[in-house]
């Protein structure tokens, strides 16, 4: 089976790269799946004219095993998460989510992993008990794996206790737990109660933090914590979510998208839903899901384009005015092609030589009416069927006439 760990030197030239810091133009070099500063003399050279190139992005928060569960739906919010919790154990027990949860959790967190990958994100926060499906070598998504974490102050049924986790956490680890998610007096109190608790410190990472108000957002900035922003979630639950300007002024936020049980479909759908109206810039939206999250999630190499990171990358085509514009808000039909270690997961059909130069092998398949190459080792049936939009081409030789290629 291919994996999306084959090493190959490629030279990516003739478009931009960027990054909340800027955009660079000039060809970007990849040597054994990372980004270097030169190309080899032997790199594949693909022209990607009116193009850019983005790092892969990071989603702060998805609970990778339930994004093929049926949501809930619901008339009225929530005052807090432990209301809808009460209210999803009875949603766990209809036949459609009863169903959906008795597919093997092995596939469903592959499932989860191929939902962020097809829309441009390479590294995920899962917020659950490890599996061993999570070590798989071809995983579809890289995974924070050097954390420590609890579910929630008022909910100590599942997940490790909260003092005892958080004291056997290294300061250099981010500790997560979902904290202030709801409008009511039980959400406002969470903050203090944390920090009572000696669990408020510079590697804590809070879920939600809807309930914050302005003091508790003061003290969340003075102590070096930072929250996890999922606002389709948070509006779809709680009726509303936070106002992200001075977290994010401060770099301490991130944007996570939940799962599909609560949350967006994927990453770019919770920047499409936020895009207009939150008050932030495009760049520092792209900030959320690559440098912020990053440096929040203590994963240095991820988020960025610089030489030794990964080379994991999303590529679009530049529609002109400002470059960030040209990812966020977009589609994840309209991303031209998603790679991890410098290697196609997910591309357009006139992507097929870089997949043959890589020695990945590729299947035709369509996404949200799109012809696509997927590497194979994401297209087993059983998982295809999970995805809705994504399927195998029913007519192959509408793959055999792409686009004008731009490889060489």
């Amino acid at each position: 089976m291919n994996t999306c760990h084959a090493p190959v030197d490629v030279s990516l030239y003739r478009a931009a790269s960027v990054t909340p810091e800027g955009t660079v133009a000039g060809p970007l070099a990849v040597r054994a799946g990372r980004i270097d500063a030169s190309a080899s003399a032997q790199a594949y050279r693909l022209e990607l004219r009116d193009h850019l190139i983005f790092p892969g992005l990071v989603n702060a928060h998805d609970h990778l095993h339930v994004n093929a569960v049926p949501p809930l739906a619901n008339d009225e919010p929530f005052p807090n998460s432990y209301a809808w919790i009460a209210a999803f154990q009875a949603h766990f027990a209809e036949p459609s989510v009863a169903a959906a949860l008795r597919i093997p959790k092995a596939l469903r967190l592959r499932h989860g992993a191929l939902k962020n990958l097809l829309a441009g994100t390479t590294c995920v926060a899962h917020h659950d008990p490890w599996h061993a499906e999570l070590d798989a070598a071809d995983f579809p998504v890289a995974l924070l794996r050097d954390f420590g974490w609890s579910y929630a102050l008022g909910w100590s049924e599942y997940g490790p206790p909260v003092r005892e986790s958080f004291a056997a956490t290294p300061p250099a680890h981010p500790w997560m737990i979902h904290l202030a998610e709801g409008t009511d007096a039980v959400a406002q109190a969470e903050l203090e109660q944390l920090d009572r608790l000696g669990c408020l410190a510079a590697n804590s990472v809070l879920i939600h933090g809807v309930g914050l108000r302005r003091q508790d957002i003061d003290r969340v900035i003075a102590s070096g914590a930072a929250v996890v922003w999922c606002p389709a979630s948070n509006r779809r639950l709680l009726g509303r979510s936070l106002d992200p300007r001075r977290l994010c002024a401060a770099g301490r936020l991130a944007l996570g998208s939940d799962s599909r049980l609560s949350g967006a479909r994927d990453l770019l759908d919770e920047l499409c839903g936020v895009a207009v109206h939150c008050g932030l810039t495009p760049r520092q939206l792209l900030g959320l899901v690559t440098t912020h999250a990053a440096r929040i999630l203590r994963l240095p190499w991820r988020g960025t384009l610089a030489p030794g990171a990964p080379a994991d990358l999303v590529i679009v085509e530049d529609h002109g005015g400002d470059e960030c514009y040209s990812l966020v808000g977009i589609e994840r039909s309209r991303i031209r092609a998603v790679a991890r270690n410098g290697v196609p997961q997910v591309a357009d059909p006139d992507f097929a030589e870089w997949f043959a130069a890589a020695g990945v092998e590729a299947v035709p398949v369509m996404l949200d009416g799109r012809p696509k190459l997927l590497a194979t080792h994401l297209a087993e049936p059983a998982l295809l069927e999970l995805e809705p939009g994504l399927a195998l081409a029913a007519d192959r030789d509408q793959q055999e006439h792409p686009m004008e290629a731009r490889c060489h």
